[in-house]
């Protein structure tokens, strides 16, 4: 017999439930494949369109479908039910590579760069991971480098407030001199972290991508080994277009790690298999330390290729 599965934490186990309704309207195509009486070509098929309807990508889904058809060979399966079971495994097999955690305290401090287009979420991800380092003991410093907008410091500060951690800001400051001053401030009050959060970039403006570029190697110049970290924030409404961005933004800065928001409510959640793929292409993989789908402080939680293979699935 299979071993038991340890117990979950009361916490952890909401979050599940959460993800799983978060991740229904992906899920709902996918489960409803398995209703067949029969394993055939037919099932193959609609299981295929699903997976594309879900974002997965043709080359992800294609890559599903045989992982799977050797597996349902091997077990001999003849349920439609347990070939679900073996999907899950299919799916967690291709997700696995993508865990990781977020490391800190090598360095003092650790310089976690973070970027992203408008709108995925990036200046609120910040707040939720603040939350999640000063629980678990770090002293965070914040650095407000999305000079261009003033909604983005007001944002950045109010969440300083919430986790009572300081924030380097300047009104009118140039971005890569507002982060020069937050590492270097870092350095001299021997904060665990300093967080950079930088103006929403569209991966197609090269001008403002160049941007970017220009505050990583100031973050550099103010500590050699830095950024420990370079994030990309990326909204899983949006699909394939969210592994265009992993592309375009690893390319332009060499990415360390992905946040996943907003699953909560999208029908797209299968573009995470589409970047586990893309992702073994690379020297080291491009884990994803964070799925989060909803507003609230907690909701931001720790990827695991399980979870979201179950959640996916209902």
């Amino acid at each position: 017999m299979p071993a038991a599965e340890p117990p979950v934490e009361p916490e952890r186990q909401r979050w599940r439930d959460k993800l799983r309704s978060g991740l229904r309207k992906t899920g709902v195509g996918i489960a409803q494949v398995f209703t067949s009486a029969r394993i055939d070509d037919a099932l193959y098929e609609e299981l295929e369109t699903a997976l594309l309807m879900a974002d997965t990508g043709v080359a992800a889904s294609q890559y599903l479908l045989d992982d799977l058809k050797r597996r349902v060979k091997a077990a001999r399966a003849t349920d439609p039910r347990a070939v679900k079971g073996l999907l899950a495994d299919a799916i967690t097999g291709l997700l696995t590579p993508l865990e990781g955690a977020l490391g800190v305290g090598h360095e003092t401090p650790t310089v976690i760069m973070v970027v992203g287009v408008n709108g995925a979420g990036k200046t609120t991800s910040i707040g939720k991971l603040t939350r999640h380092l000063a629980q678990a003991g770090q002293t965070v410093l914040l650095a407000a480098a999305d000079t261009f907008r003033a909604a983005a410091r007001e944002q950045l500060a109010v969440w300083a407030g919430r986790n009572n951690v300081e924030i380097v800001s300047q009104h009118d400051g140039d971005p890569a001199a507002v982060t020069f001053d937050a590492v270097t401030a870092g350095r001299a009050r021997g904060c665990d972290v300093v967080i950079a959060d930088t103006a929403g970039r569209l991966s197609t403006q090269t001008h403002l991508m160049e941007e970017l570029k220009k505050i990583r190697r100031t973050i550099t110049k103010a500590q050699a080994s830095a950024p420990h970290e370079v994030l990309l924030v990326v909204d899983g409404n949006t699909g394939q277009n969210a592994l265009s961005q992993v592309k375009a933004f690893d390319e332009a800065l060499g990415l360390t790690g992905l946040i996943v928001t907003k699953l909560d409510g999208t029908a797209k959640g299968g573009v995470l298999a589409a970047i586990a793929l893309w992702s073994r292409g690379r020297t080291q993989p491009v884990p994803v330390y964070f799925v989060g789908v909803g507003e609230k402080l907690e909701d931001l939680q720790t990827f695991n290729a399980r979870e979201f293979a179950q959640a996916l699935l209902g």
